[in-house]
């Protein structure tokens, strides 16, 4: 055998072993995908659930041109509203923050010839109760406050606050909720594909969401929990 016929048989003999090769390296490629064949879903539970807490500030204020005579007027009106919530809510369900007092001829709100008194004070009393219904009724009654000489301020700033607080003893559940949600999602996404669920490969629970119903019914709560999962496929 010539040189030329050796150098021939040595670049077939190459050229076999690098086909055989990919072949080789091909079919452990499919293999391991096949394996690692998965699916990524997510997995929903919502609840619609009642305010437990209830945060009601009552804002009002009085002017005087004497400190002292403010603080007197305030005493005033702290001790009418705290008259109109006793039959309502305990002591210690009503709080009084100390009066915010503005100075108007520091400011040089009465220097244009108006007569306004100098001092003027915001007191709140916040109410902080668990009575959600008893609480929304007393705040339909609230302008029995004005009729009584409170002035009574009334903004979006001072809108009552409603809270769910309970979250903890419904978390447990609404995971597991959406965790059977993302399961059935996957079923369906195997049955369309021709495939089986497999185990779970990685969960991930998002962040729990306490929202309004809706703006007109900020007493009542919905939360919502999304978990995304992978699972793995087989055949």
């Amino acid at each position: 055998m010539n040189g030329n016929q050796s150098n021939t048989l040595a670049a077939i003999a190459l050229a076999l072993g690098i086909v055989v090769a990919g072949y080789l390296i091909g079919e452990a490629l499919i293999q391991t995908r096949s394996s690692e064949r998965q699916v990524s879903v997510r997995g929903l539970a919502e609840r619609e659930v009642p305010a437990n807490l209830a945060l009601w500030p009552i804002v009002f204020s009085v002017t005087s041109n004497e400190l002292v005579d403010l603080q007197r007027k305030a005493d005033d009106g702290v001790a009418k509203v705290r008259a109109f919530l006793a039959s309502d809510f305990p002591a210690e369900q009503i709080s009084v923050s100390a009066p915010r007092v503005q100075d108007r001829e520091a400011q040089g709100m009465t220097g244009d010839g108006r007569r306004l008194d100098r001092y003027t004070a915001e007191v709140t009393v916040t109410v902080r109760t668990d009575r959600i219904d008893v609480a929304r009724k007393a705040i339909q009654r609230s302008g029995e406050l004005v009729k009584d000489g409170v002035a009574v301020i009334r903004s979006y700033e001072y809108n009552t606050q409603y809270l769910y607080t309970d979250l903890d003893k419904i978390k447990p559940e609404m995971i597991a909720e959406a965790t059977k949600d993302a399961r059935r999602a996957a079923e369906q996404f195997a049955k369309d594909s021709g495939s089986k669920v497999g185990a779970i490969r990685t969960a991930q629970q998002g962040l729990f969401s306490i929202e309004d119903r809706d703006q007109f019914s900020p007493e009542f709560k919905k939360v919502r929990v999304v978990t995304t999962v992978d699972y793995y496929l087989g055949d």
